[in-house]
């Protein structure tokens, strides 16, 4: 078996651990499902009936908004895992197995695109319940799921770094939701980014969230031609802004996380 072979099947075997310990501690991949239903009926019937869009409703404009922060709620599964395997010692023991380097960052990274997919499926099928309807074409809406699960994978190696340079689950948890909220809520996921006030607008405005917000909403057709046009480039041109923000996260991400991966297997 060739070196690339080897990389496969050992990432595949990783992948398949993961995912099996998901399915023993339903608690995981709950938190990441439950949390977002509660803000799609949350915002749906509570702040959706006292905020007006024109040309469009509510819950259209907020749904692409809660996929993105599902996705990046569940991103941080690949970190917690990997804190807790670190500290576990497992990954003393993998380094004594005849195995690929790569297959253990691979296989966390593809375990957790997996739960994305669950999570994403939940979440279109909460918005059906809650009113939201794809007005693009087929395409164009496949295009949008898969735009965001890309996404998602390279937020997955951005936990993956983060994780592997705190080390220790209860660090990297209070990192996590301090660094994943404000991304989310400081965004155009709940409301129209050019109304925020001061530094926040444009801060929001260059936010690789909102750029992802903003191109899914152009894929699933939930705009409105009666609302305002963005004045920043990267909400203009979401969709290729949205691509060039996760190829620029891999390249970034994915070669840093494997280098405080080896590092920290040497230790």
């Amino acid at each position: 078996m060739n070196t690339l072979q080897m990389a496969i099947a050992d990432g595949m075997t990783i992948t398949k651990r993961n995912a099996l310990k998901i399915r023993r501690a339903p608690d995981m991949l709950g938190g990441v499902v439950l949390l977002p239903i509660v803000f799609v009926l949350l915002f749906t019937y509570v702040f959706g009936s006292m905020i007006e869009l024109p040309g469009m409703s509510y819950a259209e404009y907020m749904l692409p908004g809660i996929f993105v922060m599902t996705i990046t709620t569940s991103a941080q599964i690949t970190g917690y895992t990997l804190t807790q395997d670190l500290q576990k010692g497992i990954f003393d023991r993998f380094r004594t197995l005849p195995m690929s380097p790569s297959a253990v960052l691979t296989g966390q990274t593809v375990s957790d695109l997996i739960t994305n997919v669950t999570s994403i499926v939940t979440m279109i099928l909460v918005g059906l319940v809650v009113g939201w309807r794809v007005h693009s074409s087929p395409l164009e809406a496949l295009l949008g799921f898969l735009l965001l699960l890309l996404f998602a994978y390279a937020f997955s190696w951005v936990t993956a770094t983060v994780a592997l340079a705190l080390r220790t689950p209860e660090v990297f948890n209070n990192v996590a939701t301090l660094v994943s909220l404000p991304l989310v809520f400081l965004s155009n996921a709940f409301v129209d980014s050019s109304r925020l006030p001061g530094p926040l607008k444009p801060i929001a405005e260059w936010s690789p969230v909102s750029t992802l917000i903003q191109a899914a909403r152009e894929l699933f057709g939930n705009t409105s031609a009666a609302m305002p046009v963005p004045d920043a480039w990267p909400l203009r041109h979401a969709v290729p802004a949205a691509l060039l923000w996760s190829l620029v996260l891999l390249a970034v991400f994915v070669p840093l996380a494997r280098r405080l991966y080896k590092r920290a297997v040497s230790q």
